[in-house]
């Protein structure tokens, strides 16, 4: 985890969601025995050093927050939610490209 993206727990998550307000939040959910989230990783903090200001970016690693898994109803990993004032607009899931992923980015203006 590095400085751009933003570490997420069961007990912050839905204040740092709210804190976003109307600027895209790119939530990262991925388990630590997932090959594709691992390589996922260095993918999105590119994104969130790129985007820094126009996008933020979560990651919750479900290993320490089954309860979130269940709240959203992951079924596979890793999956990408895109929240805006709180309310999810767009979900992803499987391993991205940066291309890919600033392509499903494009219409939150990123």
């Amino acid at each position: 985890m590095s400085a751009t993206s933003i570490a997420l727990t069961v007990a912050d998550f839905d204040g740092e969601l709210m804190s976003a307000g109307t600027r895209p939040f790119l939530v990262d959910l991925w388990a630590s025995g997932c090959g594709p989230c691992k390589a996922l990783a260095p993918v999105l903090e590119e994104v969130a050093a790129e985007q820094a200001g126009r996008l933020r970016v979560g990651m919750v690693q479900l290993d320490h927050a089954p309860e979130l898994a269940g709240r959203f109803e992951i079924m596979a990993l890793p999956t990408l939610i895109v929240f805006i004032g709180g309310v999810e607009k767009k979900r992803l899931t499987g391993s991205l490209t940066k291309t890919e992923l600033l392509a499903e980015l494009e219409e939150f203006g990123i």
